[in-house]
């Protein structure tokens, strides 16, 4: 017997503004008969293919810690600057800069989502592949 994972699911205080960040920054889409709203405890997006989901439940604490689990972004269109310069204008927040950490052309860029949850923006595939 084995388990597969359904969706992700990230505690936050406000679940419809972050799951509409998010899906701007993931061009995720809402579910076509379940559309988030302001107000909504719940909130899930999805890919356009409908293979990742990812649900915002509302919870009363705040976040106080780094997190356990996060995700790690690997740009689709451009550089990993590039994607650190779009999420900062978003309204993501810079936590550290691990570039270089293992020589030259390695590491990434860890940031803040608006609620203060962790997550690292990876070199893209192109970049890589130039190394």
């Amino acid at each position: 017997m084995t388990s597969r994972i359904s969706h992700t699911s990230v505690d936050c205080r406000n679940a419809y503004q972050l799951s509409e960040w998010w899906r701007q920054v993931l061009d995720y889409v809402d579910v076509d008969d379940d559309p988030n709203e302001p107000g909504h405890e719940e909130c899930m997006i999805l890919t356009r293919d409908g293979s990742h989901q990812v649900l915002f439940i509302e919870v009363p604490e705040t976040k106080t810690v780094k997190n356990r689990i996060h995700f790690d972004l690997r740009p689709t269109d451009g550089t990993l600057q590039e994607e650190v310069d779009r999420l900062l204008a978003v309204g993501a927040t810079e936590v550290a800069d691990r570039r270089g950490l293992y020589g030259p052309g390695s590491g990434w860029v860890t940031m803040a989502d608006p609620e203060g949850n962790e997550f690292c923006v990876l070199h893209s595939d192109a970049e890589r592949a130039e190394k």
